[in-house]
Parts: structure tokens; C-alpha cells; sequence
């Protein structure tokens, strides 16, 4: 174990090169630099990174082995992480780190096993959305995670015992944020959720996960499709789920099912759902677009 220092962890891929100058300008204006910077490679080089930030970078690459899934990158990084490290903070590399980000998570990494925090929201040229993504106040992240996810690769941190429990990644895995997060919740794990913005979450058509309205039809089934494969990479981990948390993740696959058979059979449904939803006062947390329990009255129907 490195004593003392964090990891910070990111994966780098096509495409995100032309967001890099700024990233890593954001994680060198750090007030807390006693932490190593760790990059997952998806086909890119060091070398790519380095021309496209404009400088060399300081960090210890993982490569991933050719053909390997956005999954396995992150397994394969992740897994030697744990070992050298007592706690790592997540990024991603098209976002921009504010600068108390790495100090605020060691903090609190020392009450909580699992720490989150808000997003500011940009658009794809850096520019406010005037929103932040994270739980309506009051809410319980602990009630929330069976249905929903606040705790993404750019903007969590974790005790690295409680993450190398949650690994391995299955290959196939898209959401890996959530099943990680989930994982955790099912071991027990102290979390907890910082409501002061620590990243700018870049929101733009590549994003994996939208929670910025309006929503097309296209999105919200690609959105139903992410999320039931969440549910079979949960349910076929095998990791021990406790009876009474996996009740709840069994209730919420079902609605899941249940929305996707409904919208994927009815073009009007689906068409009358989405218009609805966006609608309604939006939740800025991911999956909010799924099976949302204010508009059953049109997917049950």
C-alpha cells in the first residue's frame, strides 16, 4: 500500500482527445496533490494523450489487451489499484475536476466507505446547463440505488477493500458505475453524497446515461435497454446479495421489464410516455427516465 496517497483513476478512449487539455489542467489545480494519477487505455497511447494535451503526462498507464471491452478496461485497471492503494477517486476524463475535489473525497473517505458528489452540468463546449446533478434533498441514496444511480466513474470514491469486494466487472457489463455502487450497497458499505458540486459532468449525445430532458423516443428505450442489462449483471454476480436487498432489486428489474415489454410493444406508448416525461419537473440523477413512477398510468395501462 502507497501510505497516504490516493489513486485518482480515469480511462481515456477515441473520441475524448479534444476534452483532455482541459481535464488535465483541472487535476493539476488540485489543493490536494498527494494522490497518483492512473490512466485505463482503450485503444488510445500514452503518446495520443500527450499530443493531445499538449504536454507530457505524469500518470501510470494500463493497457488494455487488444479488443477488450470499455468494461474489462476499467477491470483491468481497477484490480491493480486495490492492491497499492488504500482509496481511489473516480474521474472521467471528458469531465472537468473542480479544485477541492480530490481534498473533499479524502475527507470523506475517512467517515465513509462509498463517497459521492454533486455535478455541476455542462454542455458539450463547457458551457452551464444552470442544473446539478444529484438526489432531491432529504432523499435516501440507500432507497434510490435499487432503481436509480448517483454514483458514477466521475463522481465517486472508494475505500479500496470495500471496491476490490465489488470486483470483477463482468465483460459485458455497460453500466459499470452502477453495478459497482450497487455491489457496495449490498455489502453494507457506509455512503454518502456530497451536495457541493466537486466535477463539471459534460452532457452531450455520446453520454451513456442523459438525465438533461428533452428525451427522444430512441434514447429512453436505449435507456430501458441499459438498465435491465444492470439488473442481469447484478443478479448473475453471484455475490451474496442479502435476502432483503435482493427484494428490492428484484422489484425494481421487475418494473423494469414490465416498462420495456410496454413501450416496446406500443409505438404509442412509447410516444405518449415520452411526451409526458419530459413534461414533468425533471430528477438530475441517472435512469430518472425509466419507468418513472409518476407516468405508470401510461405504461401499465
Amino acid at each position: 500500500m502507497v501510505a497516504d496517497r490516493l489513486a485518482v483513476y480515469t480511462t481515456v478512449y477515441p473520441g475524448v482527445q479534444k476534452y483532455l487539455p482541459d481535464w488535465y489542467r483541472s487535476v493539476r489545480s488540485q489543493t490536494d496533490q498527494d494522490f497518483d494519477l492512473w490512466v485505463g487505455l482503450d485503444t488510445l497511447t500514452p503518446g495520443d494523450v500527450g499530443r493531445a494535451v499538449g504536454r507530457e503526462v505524469s500518470a501510470t498507464w494500463v493497457q488494455a489487451a487488444p479488443g477488450s471491452s470499455p468494461a474489462a478496461v476499467r477491470q483491468n485497471a481497477l484490480e491493480r489499484i486495490v492492491d497499492r492503494y488504500s482509496a481511489v477517486v473516480l474521474v472521467d476524463s471528458d469531465d472537468l475536476l473542480y479544485p477541492a475535489r480530490v481534498e473533499r473525497a479524502r475527507k470523506a473517505l475517512q467517515t465513509y466507505e462509498v463517497a459521492g458528489c454533486a455535478l455541476s452540468i455542462i454542455d458539450e463546449m463547457g458551457r452551464s446547463l444552470g442544473t446539478t446533478f444529484g438526489p432531491p434533498a432529504g432523499a435516501s441514496i440507500e432507497a434510490l440505488l435499487p432503481s436509480y444511480n448517483v454514483f458514477g466513474m466521475s463522481n465517486s470514491a472508494y475505500r479500496s477493500e470495500v471496491l476490490r469486494a465489488c470486483l470483477p466487472i463482468p465483460p459485458n457489463c455497460v453500466l459499470v458505475d452502477w453495478l459497482l455502487a450497487t455491489r457496495a450497497w449490498a455489502h453494507g458499505a457506509s455512503m454518502s453524497f456530497d451536495a457541493a458540486p466537486g466535477m463539471a459532468y459534460r452532457q452531450y449525445g455520446a453520454n451513456t446515461a442523459r438525465v438533461v430532458p428533452p428525451f427522444t423516443e430512441q434514447q429512453v428505450l436505449e435507456a430501458a435497454g441499459r438498465v435491465l442489462n444492470h439488473y442481469r449483471a447484478v443478479m448473475s454476480s453471484g455475490c451474496g446479495i442479502p435476502v432483503d436487498k435482493l427484494e428490492q432489486l428484484q422489484t425494481a428489474q421487475s418494473r423494469a421489464e414490465t416498462f420495456m415489454t410496454s413501450i416496446s410493444r406500443s409505438a404509442r406508448t412509447l410516444h405518449n410516455y415520452v411526451q409526458a416525461l419530459n413534461g414533468i419537473p425533471p430528477l438530475y440523477i441517472w435512469w430518472w427516465c425509466v419507468a418513472h413512477p409518476e407516468l405508470e398510468a401510461i405504461w401499465k395501462s
